[in-house]
């Protein structure tokens, strides 16, 4: 069957259409009903509509990043009963026009997916990387055992590593000039659905968002540092000199709490782990988790969604058993598409 669809800007005044067609994405922890407004006003987005007889079928929006040589697709959803009519290959065609008429220096596309993408996909882009995705549920009425059984499986004295909390200088000195391998593999800045590099851009872009940015490093703390107290737990906000980026390190990104649909109240909180370490990986997400509920108001339930290596999904596996499982989904792939000769 032929159907007519035609590609339009994104306004506010489309919100309630664009959330019709979105039920059960992500299977009610769907971040577009938090994020649409505020990247109506973000000038390095466009987002846009596909609209069938006068109704929203579809939406998709891109980010420019990278200093402005790449474009990261994100928020990609069709109408249920628009699957199959081509309507993805519609928005997409669109946005690769508006990228070549309006930024001609972008070279390259960038998504993330869940594992499994169809073959068409594949044969346009390039698997950059994947990663392992847990996730967690915490009800309201079962949070604070949750989090007493998250406390029970992390053992502080595993490890003398120092935890910090790098505010935004810190956080450009560790991109600036340093082998970043052992953190980002394929040289690619996960966070959530957002991949970027470190280009300095990109960190600011990421700084604007509240982001609470955890490394552990070598270094000891002195009596200079200021300490941020995670109810009976410390985090040392070192010194710019004190951080040392000797083996090992790590890194975890996580996002304030903010509201999904699954359920009234509900919040959802994601953690990027950059790196490889075990033990560090169990204390930046119980670390991460603590801080990000702190002054939450009672009654709503947690979702917590982790992002890490693929080497320690037994790790999470294990620190998260007994906890509800809330995703399907297992692996975050990074794909990559050159459309300079599209």
């Amino acid at each position: 069957m032929s159907v007519q669809v035609n590609v339009l800007p994104a306004t506010a005044a489309d919100y309630e259409e664009v959330m019709s067609i979105s039920g059960g994405v992500y299977e009610g922890g769907d971040y577009l009903p938090y994020r649409y407004h505020e990247w109506l006003e973000d000038p390095r987005r466009r987002m846009f509509l596909a609209k069938s007889d006068g109704k929203v079928v579809g939406f998709e929006t891109f980010l420019l990043v990278d200093g402005g040589v790449t474009a990261v697709v994100e928020g990609l959803r069709v109408a249920p009963w628009m699957r199959g009519h081509g309507v993805a290959g519609i928005i997409q065609k669109h946005t690769i026009d508006t990228l070549r008429s309006d930024h001609p220096d972008v070279a390259t596309l960038r998504l993330t997916h869940s594992e499994n993408p169809p073959p068409s996909l594949l044969k346009k882009y390039t698997l950059i990387s994947s990663k392992a995705i847990k996730s967690i549920l915490l009800p309201a009425d079962q949070f604070e055992e949750g989090l007493k059984l998250l406390e029970s499986r992390v053992d502080n004295s595993e490890s003398s590593i120092n935890h910090s909390v790098l505010g935004p200088t810190q956080v450009l000195k560790l991109f600036e000039g340093t082998n970043i391998e052992d953190l980002l593999p394929s040289g690619r800045l996960v966070q959530s659905r957002l991949a970027l590099t470190t280009h300095r851009a990109n960190l600011e872009l990421l700084l604007e968002r509240r982001i609470v940015w955890l490394y552990s490093h070598a270094s000891t703390p002195t009596s200079s540092d200021s300490t941020l107290t995670t109810q009976s737990h410390h985090i040392y906000a070192s010194p710019l000199s004190s951080i040392n980026t000797s083996f090992p390190r790590f890194l975890s990104l996580g996002t304030p709490p903010y509201p999904v649909p699954f359920a009234k109240g509900a919040n959802r909180v994601d953690i990027d782990l950059f790196g490889n370490d075990p033990v560090c990986a169990k204390i930046h997400v119980l670390k991460q988790l603590q801080m990000g509920t702190q002054g939450l108001p009672a009654g709503g339930d947690i979702i917590c969604v982790l992002y890490a290596e693929e080497s320690l999904r037994a790790v999470l596996n294990d620190l998260c058993e007994e906890l509800a499982t809330f995703f399907k989904h297992r692996q975050q792939l990074v794909l990559e598409m050159n459309i300079s000769g599209f």
